[in-house]
């Protein structure tokens, strides 16, 4: 039952103490709606009596004063609250909840049962040890349990609580018990969830809640909290990996003492052990393991140590400490599955921000292979991913980074990506294996470099992105800038739009996915061209600030320069050279910008021209002037 320490009340520093020292199980509760998931809760809540104190004095009050009814009158006030959490809203969230017993702490994840709110669900699972899954023994299995047990199964919790709950409404049967047990274990075989546990409750009533009850006797398993005091937590599993730090602090090298802080991501390290940096591969040996109350032998997954070693080694934030024997991989292209969290679906090619442990790095999602149906666990073609969709991908990086499998070590390989424009975070991933291609491809030195190129050219390679609507000018005034830098003597290139699609991208149509593809692979040829000291001059729409952005991350600072062709759009449809809006207006063309497409207008370029004002020869001699200010025409 409930438990209350007699330390509380006689020594309050040694119960403490005892309280510290516990181990901590985070769990979820998940299932279909209305399967009793608040309910649970609430009694576990109140049968371990870790409602605030002032709480629980009132309840006591209200129980003198009502006799006998107290008890269940204090258990249903807890319940009606937490179902009124839900009716304002609460279900769009993850709502945590916190209590002890004398054996254990725990954190539970209360996720919500709507479909819609699957990216909650995978929040609330992240972190987890243990999934106690609802159902309803009127209902059986559905098609939300089947759901949220393929989330649990991608997201790695090995144990799994199936609590078949309202057996006081079917009369405590033991053939509606075993039935729901076999259909759903024939499910789970398909997920590869070994580790499933069935326990036939009443929430609202406590049957094998805290207690064996005495109406299910046909049942001799564990209650729900006997189950969850002694079910094996995720810190205890990862102590039995290879050792893994993320470094998240580096201490200052002028200092006498130089040491690398982190939390263990998994297995144990001793002092005299032989480690290696990834994605460096860099080797040394420990010399010292340092904690705030002093320096210890070993350390364990879970604790907050700092490393100091034999060797001066170069080691970043982000990089990946790892035992030698069994080093984590090294990769920058992987297979990977994704959830994608935002209601902007995705885009392939287009740059996002990827956080991993305490590394961040530039990442694309080069291809969907295919989404997955999480109800029939069948593989759908797709090209893109909406709002909740789950789907195999691959994941394309900047930079080599160290990495697990996510099957093997959940902080390793596990990952969110982020909106480089917004800060938002828009998916969550699992990596699931490195592409062979990216450990067989390495970056090849060659001694004429850029900097040689530039010496020889009399100048300094750059990239002028000319952005805007169709009809702003932008081509025009590209090729003008070009002449007047070819009559000064400097080596230059036009990047066409119009150009580029007869070539390089003419499998190319005008979806959003397809014009972030265009503007990658200009991009990177940009990147190249600018590598040969070239001044490369590029004249596309390119309507999304997001690869704009991308873009200008490909060259080093300094050398990429945005030029707005700011036209209104009444004024680019009275020019209309190509005829192109008055197609789109007679939608006889899809996908246009300005028309059924968006433009995103910079926020920032270095500069603004105002061709509605401006003449072509006018605005090409603001670009060569920026330019030359810029110290790109030596």
């Amino acid at each position: 039952m409930a438990h209350v320490s007699d330390l509380i009340a006689t020594d309050i520093a040694g119960y403490l103490k005892a309280h510290e020292h516990k181990s901590l199980l985070r769990f979820i509760t998940c299932g279909s709606v209305d399967d009793g998931k608040s309910t649970l809760i609430g009694r576990l809540l109140y049968d371990s009596k870790m409602l605030f104190e002032d709480h629980i004095a009132a309840m006591e009050a209200d129980s003198r004063k009502w006799g006998t009814q107290g008890d269940n009158m204090d258990f249903a006030l807890l319940v009606d609250g937490l179902a009124a959490e839900r009716e304002q809203g609460i279900t769009i969230d993850v709502a945590y909840r916190f209590f002890s017993t004398e054996r254990r702490k725990f954190i539970v994840a209360d996720t919500p049962g709507h479909e819609q709110y699957t990216r909650n669900m995978v929040t609330g699972a992240s972190t987890a040890d243990a999934a106690v899954l609802m159902v309803d023994a009127r209902k059986g299995v559905l098609t939300q349990t089947r759901r949220h047990s393929y989330l649990v199964s991608l997201l790695g919790i090995r144990h799994v609580v199936v609590a078949i709950n309202k057996m006081d409404l079917v009369d405590y049967s033991q053939k509606t018990f075993e039935r729901i047990a076999d259909d759903y274990q024939a499910f789970a075989k398909q997920l590869g969830l070994q580790n499933v546990t069935f326990i036939p409750v009443s929430a609202f009533k406590g049957d094998n809640i805290t207690a064996p009850s005495e109406k299910t006797p046909w049942y001799h398993g564990p209650t729900l909290m006997g189950y969850l005091e002694t079910v094996e937590v995720d810190e205890q599993r990862t102590q039995k990996g290879p050792f893994r730090l993320p470094v998240q602090w580096v201490n200052r090298p002028d200092l006498d003492f130089r040491g690398f802080s982190g939390t263990i991501a998994g297995g144990i390290v001793r002092s005299g052990d032989r480690i290696r940096v990834q994605p460096s591969g860099k080797e040394s040996t420990v010399s010292r393991i340092v904690t705030f109350d002093g320096d210890i032998p070993l350390a364990v997954a879970g604790q907050s140590v700092t490393l100091t070693l034999a060797d001066e080694i170069d080691i970043s934030r982000g990089d990946l400490i790892s035992t030698a024997e069994a080093p984590a991989g090294i990769a920058d292209q992987f297979e990977t599955t994704l959830v994608w969290m935002h209601d902007e679906p995705l885009l392939p090619g287009r740059s996002y921000l990827l956080k991993m442990g305490t590394r961040t790095v530039t990442a694309s999602i080069m291809e969907v292979k295919y989404q997955v149906n999480v109800n029939t666990l069948e593989h759908v073609a797709a090209k893109t991913l909406g709002l909740n969709a789950i789907g195999i991908c691959t994941l394309n990086l900047d930079r080599p980074v160290g990495f697990d499998p996510y099957a093997e070590n959940r902080d390793t390989g596990g990952y969110i990506l982020i909106d480089r424009l917004t800060n938002a975070t828009v998916a969550s991933g699992m990596l699931h294996f490195a592409l062979r291609r990216s450990q067989n491809i390495h970056m090849q030195h060659v001694d004429v470099n850029k900097q040689a190129r530039n010496e020889l050219n009399r100048q300094k390679a750059c990239v002028v992105w000319f952005t805007g609507l169709s009809g702003a000018g932008k081509s025009t005034i590209a090729n003008l800038v070009e002449k007047k830098l070819y009559a000064m003597g400097h080596r230059t290139y036009l990047l066409d739009g119009d150009n580029v699609r007869h070539g390089l991208n003419k499998d190319l149509g005008f979806t959003d996915t397809d014009r972030v593809e265009n503007i990658r692979r200009v991009a990177e040829v940009a990147k190249l061209m600018v590598d040969a000291g070239l001044i490369v001059l590029t004249a596309f729409i390119s309507p999304f600030a997001a690869e704009r952005q991308m873009a200008r991350a490909l060259v080093e600072e300094g050398e990429f320069f945005e030029i707005h062709a700011d036209v209104p759009l009444a004024t680019a449809e009275q020019r209309d050279v190509k005829g192109l809006y008055k197609k789109a207006r007679r939608g006889e063309l899809k996908n246009f910008t300005g028309i059924d497409s968006s433009y995103e207008v910079p926020e920032a370029p270095e500069l603004r021209l105002a061709t509605d004002g401006l003449s072509a020869e006018q605005a090409a001699d603001k670009v060569v002037a920026l330019l030359r200010e810029r110290g790109c025409l030596g």
